[in-house]
């Protein structure tokens, strides 16, 4: 049923991620993006600001029962020590109002236990950007931070502009029930196809309010030109060691 979410057993290219201290404490949800390296997630801004000196680490199809089903793949660290994270740099100055239409993080992770990067491992989405706020159909993954199982939800997306000029700009708004804390960075998924478990990401919860308001109606930042640089720049960092 359209815009009704349920738990479900999750597919292997979004998970959880994680602050790495003691046990762990989760934070947010991210996804595996294709990329020439093949060791990139993407979240929502506002979940990895400020992890530049904290250990991170994706969890790909975390739930309860099974915490690790293909281990864990820690986000890198440049040679100064700080995360292998892109944030747009107005985001950062800015912040997570006045640039919610930035509300997009590409993070670098390392390879599991197996020495393998994690889109050899769980397989990975296609980034789109340019396309259109009004997708017919799609399909919305998060993990809310006290549930056994993440969510998914099915419905169309519309374009929804601001009117607070504390918060400006248009952004992808989809209305699907029970999407609440921890849910934010979970990928929008247009043409996701079952058999593969992926699609075209062409957004992620947060953006509007980080995310919106409620837990039954959720935003994303537009994917367009600045979103698309950002993440010709992840990919160009990836490759610096």
């Amino acid at each position: 049923m359209n815009g009704v979410g349920q738990d479900f057993d999750g597919i292997p290219v979004v998970g959880r991620m994680f602050v790495m201290q003691g046990s762990g404490a989760y934070f947010c949800t991210a996804s595996v993006v294709s990329s020439p390296s093949r060791d990139m997630v993407l979240s929502a801004a506002h979940c990895l600001l400020g992890t530049d000196t904290r250990q991170v680490a994706f969890v790909p199809q975390y739930t309860r029962a099974k915490p690790r089903p293909y281990g864990l793949f820690p986000v890198l660290r440049d040679a100064a020590g700080r995360s292998k994270v892109w944030i747009a740099p107005r985001y950062r100055t800015d912040g997570p109002d006045r640039a919610a239409t930035l509300d997009v993080a590409f993070a670098q992770v390392g390879p599991g236990s197996d020495g393998l990067p994690v889109e050899d491992v769980v397989g990975g989405n296609r980034l789109v950007t340019g396309a259109t706020f009004n997708h017919p159909k799609v399909t919305l993954i998060g993990h809310p931070a006290a549930a056994a199982r993440p969510r998914m939800c099915v419905n169309k997306t519309t374009r929804f502009t601001s009117g607070d000029p504390k918060s400006p700009g248009s952004f992808l708004r989809i209305d699907c029930t029970g999407y609440p804390g921890g849910t934010s960075g979970g990928p929008f998924l247009a043409r996701y196809d079952a058999q593969t478990m992926t699609g075209d990401v062409v957004g992620v919860i947060g953006g509007w309010k980080t995310g919106g308001p409620t837990a039954d109606t959720s935003y994303s930042s537009y994917f367009g030109a600045e979103i698309r640089k950002l993440y010709q720049t992840a990919v160009a960092g990836a490759l610096v060691q």
